[in-house]
């Protein structure tokens, strides 16, 4: 189980706790400075399937993700775990509409697909809900 995530060109140094998906959503922690790994997926450091992070953007800052969708192809996320730190390198950044998320979850979320990181949170404040979400890419480091 996943212990901790670091993303160097953020800043961010996160704790993770496991979370469940509820009606098919995840929902972080309520601790904005904590991220919640989908229990129900991949580990990381799996060779298959998809490890799914997520955590809160807070509007007026404190959320570990809030900065997700400032990461760009190539940069370093590290996650760790009891064997020790997991290097992934980002693959793709993408922001969906939250109805375009619901439509690709299956996809971004794909349990069969060979071992990835995926980081989600959410983006695009109007001042009362976020319209959209992050989704960043990461692929296992040889």
């Amino acid at each position: 189980m996943p212990t901790g995530i670091s993303i160097p060109r953020l800043g961010v140094t996160a704790p993770v706790v496991a979370i469940d998906a509820v009606h098919a959503a995840l929902t972080p922690p309520s601790d904005p400075s904590k991220v919640g790994w989908w229990s129900g997926g991949a580990e990381p450091g799996s060779t298959r399937g998809s490890a799914v992070i997520t955590g809160h953007t807070v509007h007026n800052g404190g959320g570990a993700f809030d900065n997700l969708g400032k990461l760009v192809p190539g940069a370093v996320v590290r996650v760790s775990t009891a064997r020790g730190q997991l290097p992934y390198r980002v693959a793709t950044v993408t922001t969906y509409r939250k109805a375009t998320l619901a439509k690709r979850a299956a996809q971004l979320f794909d349990q069969s697909v060979p071992g990835r990181l995926v980081l989600v949170t959410c983006e695009d404040w109007n001042g009362e809900v976020y319209l959209s979400n992050v989704v960043v890419l990461a692929l296992p480091m040889a």
